[in-house]
């Protein structure tokens, strides 16, 4: 079986693909009119994720890239390092479980007894011990340019996506510059950025001139899994949390937010922005009415 596929949308390595067959399902209901009415919706299903002979979790996801899922939920849980090796990777559709194999044996009963439940949509699931991680946690001293914000912003807004479709999901996409690389979506914001962990550690891409752009908000642990990734920029059109926002300050995180057409506000990280574009120059997206400074 092949495990993920690659879109055919110009630029991206991967993007979303709304005509999946398995990521939404045609429902019938009733609109406010009372006229019926056909509609898409996001499926949610299980998967449950082993690191060896190991139960670990059971993730509720869209079902694409169960692979990189796994892979990235188990780097940014800090359960594989760099002196893992993996050596194969089993996804079984039928039971709805995906094995992670490696080179040594593995054993995190410890880590399993502390888990703290997070603000994600489809309920996130972070250990405890997780900001430990980010005592070693070294950011590169790498600029953005808004420009590359900018351009990004409008590439990624102008995307074919489930979440155009149907609604209900998230979106977090790593991009280079100005190009979107790798858009991965799911139910939940946490989901969708630990399958762009996975794919970056099956493909062994540097994090250290990367950009990490989310459709959701900017949370603690959105911030917590970036840096441990090792990207220096994390951006959204979404809000903050304000225990987002400390952390990125305390690990030196650029975090930028509130990205709206000429507008956004970087909370973290100041220094490595390049103002090279007059937010004049940019078609701006009117504020919602009757919300002043509405994330």
């Amino acid at each position: 079986m092949q495990l993920a596929r690659d879109s055919d949308t110009t630029g991206y390595l991967i993007a979303p693909d709304p005509a999946a067959p398995r990521l939404t399902r045609a429902v019938t209901g009733h609109d406010h009119t009372g006229a019926e009415t056909k509609i898409s919706v996001v499926e949610e299903r299980p998967l449950t994720i082993y690191l060896n002979s190991q139960e670990i979790v059971t993730a509720m996801t869209i079902g694409d890239y169960p692979d990189y899922l796994a892979l990235g939920f188990l780097r940014n849980q800090r359960m594989l390092t760099d002196a893992d090796t993996v050596t194969r990777v089993d996804y079984d559709e039928e039971l709805e479980t995906v094995v992670v194999r490696t080179a040594n044996p593995t054993n995190h009963e410890d880590k399993l007894k502390k888990k703290t439940r997070t603000s994600g949509c489809a309920v996130g699931t972070v250990f405890g011990d997780m900001m430990e991680g980010l005592e070693d946690a070294q950011l590169p001293a790498a600029e953005v340019r808004t420009s590359w914000l900018y351009a990004l912003s409008a590439a990624i807004n102008r995307t074919p996506s489930l979440y155009l479709e149907a609604g209900a999901i998230h979106g977090t996409v790593l991009c280079h510059q100005t190009q979107p690389l790798v858009y991965m979506e799911d139910v939940g914001r946490h989901n969708a950025v630990d399958k762009v962990a996975g794919w970056m550690l099956q493909n062994g891409s540097d994090p250290a001139d990367k950009i990490l752009y989310t459709t959701g908000r900017l949370t603690s642990e959105m911030v917590i899994k970036t840096a441990l990734m090792g990207i220096p920029v994390l951006a959204s059109r979404s809000g903050f949390t304000a225990w987002g926002v400390e952390i990125a300050r305390e690990v030196g995180l650029t975090l930028i937010g509130r990205m709206r057409g000429q507008r956004f506000v970087c909370l973290s990280g100041e220094e490595r922005l390049i103002r090279d574009t007059d937010p004049a120059s940019i078609t701006d997206e009117p504020r919602k009415s009757g919300r002043k400074g509405a994330a």
